[in-house]
């Protein structure tokens, strides 16, 4: 199947057995009637597994081209279990413009259990290597990265990976699998907060695993039911119902993107803009190569870097909504510096460009006139 076919039919083939439903149905049970201790038709209690989450699992691992999905309550949970594969003494090397909760959960929880964090700018992925030691375990790669829309080659990443016997994981929550799927480009382990893309719809949280090794996958399912940080039967119909129009949204959110940033580029009040399709975009050349398009996220900065300027623009905006997240069918604007971003130190945002006038737009996909008239009222 192609990936358009896969969002609708992939990894759904005889759901549901009992009577055929075309939609994978909501079991909305917590436990399973046994004939003899051990004696059931694959479900004992829904924390292990539950028949509508494992459709979802199975939809997952389709749409990424892998072969095991899990899913998660959160993707922060998602991310919480991938680094329960490790144990103190053991080193990190990560992208050091992550998203804020990323950040927030590698410093100061994980940090504190003895896992050491190298934040390193990717942009060229042959920095990585000089912070590489026999302590070294995972690269956890983000691109396009949060907020600032930096793109990490991640085949070259994952030579690099294989060639010291490391995992690679990457955060595809802003891309989605519809503009790229880092598996096939050589990553050993896909995160989503699928909360964003793959739901759509700015009505659920939840996050997803997609690996294609099967004795790393029974690790994390190990711990996904260890641990118990699963998402409900409701969550999964709800994503589940998310993707089967993620390509046509997807193509509706690239379209949408690109003139809102080509229009930004060329306003008179606006300094940068953030968007990997410009040609003056630092790895544009990466992007093209392993993204299908350009996405619908989009950061910038104003004239003067002022704080109060950027928070007039977003209390501003009618159609664009003031809020946290990414994703959904509505566009959304963000102030990354007391918002999403929040939890890193102001000094170390700065250092990254992650500046008080950064304002961040999850483009949606209304009519694209009416989001440029926002913005051109909103700025003045």
């Amino acid at each position: 199947m192609k990936f358009n076919t896969k969002t609708i039919h992939g990894g759904q083939e005889n759901i549901d057995p009992a009577y055929g439903s075309v939609m994978p149905p909501i079991y909305q049970t917590s436990t399973y009637s046994q004939t003899t201790p051990g004696g059931h038709k694959g479900f004992e209690y829904s924390r292990s597994a539950n028949p509508t989450r494992a459709a979802l699992e199975a939809a997952f691992a389709s749409i990424e081209n892998g072969k095991f999905g899990l899913a998660f309550g959160s993707g922060l949970a998602a991310i919480d279990a991938v680094m329960k594969l490790f144990k103190p003494g053991d080193e990190i090397i990560t992208t050091n413009d992550l998203y804020g909760g990323t950040y927030r959960l590698f410093t100061k929880i994980f940090e504190g259990f003895g896992i050491t964090f190298h934040f390193v700018g990717m942009n060229n992925a042959d920095t990585i290597e000089k912070y590489i030691n026999n302590n070294t375990k995972l690269i956890w790669v983000e691109t396009p990265t949060n907020p600032l829309l930096n793109i990490v080659d991640i085949k070259k990443v994952a030579s690099i990976a294989k060639k010291y016997k490391l995992l690679l994981a990457v955060d595809n929550t802003f891309a989605s699998p519809y503009l790229q799927q880092p598996l096939e480009l050589g990553a050993d382990i896909v995160m989503h907060s699928a909360t964003k893309y793959l739901g759509g719809h700015s009505d659920v949280v939840m996050g997803g695993l997609i690996v294609k090794d099967k004795k790393l996958a029974d690790k994390l399912y190990f711990i996904q039911n260890a641990s118990g940080a699963i998402c409900g039967p409701q969550d999964s119909f709800l994503v589940l119902r998310g993707l089967k129009t993620l390509h046509v949204r997807m193509q509706r959110h690239c379209e949408n993107g690109k003139a809102i940033a080509e229009f930004l580029a060329q306003h008179p009040k606006i300094e940068k803009v953030y968007w990997p399709g410009f040609e003056t975009h630092p790895n544009h050349a990466i992007a093209k190569g392993q993204m299908k398009d350009f996405g619908g996220m989009i950061s910038f900065v104003t004239k003067g870097n002022n704080y109060n300027e950027a928070i007039r623009i977003v209390e501003n905006l009618k159609i664009f909504t003031l809020a946290e997240s990414l994703g959904g069918v509505e566009s959304l604007a963000g102030h990354p510096a007391s918002m999403t971003h929040a939890s890193i130190p102001k000094e170390e945002r700065e250092k990254l460009g992650v500046v008080d006038s950064l304002i961040r737009l999850s483009v949606g996909i209304e009519d694209v006139e009416d989001l440029i008239a926002d913005l051109k009222q909103a700025i003045g």
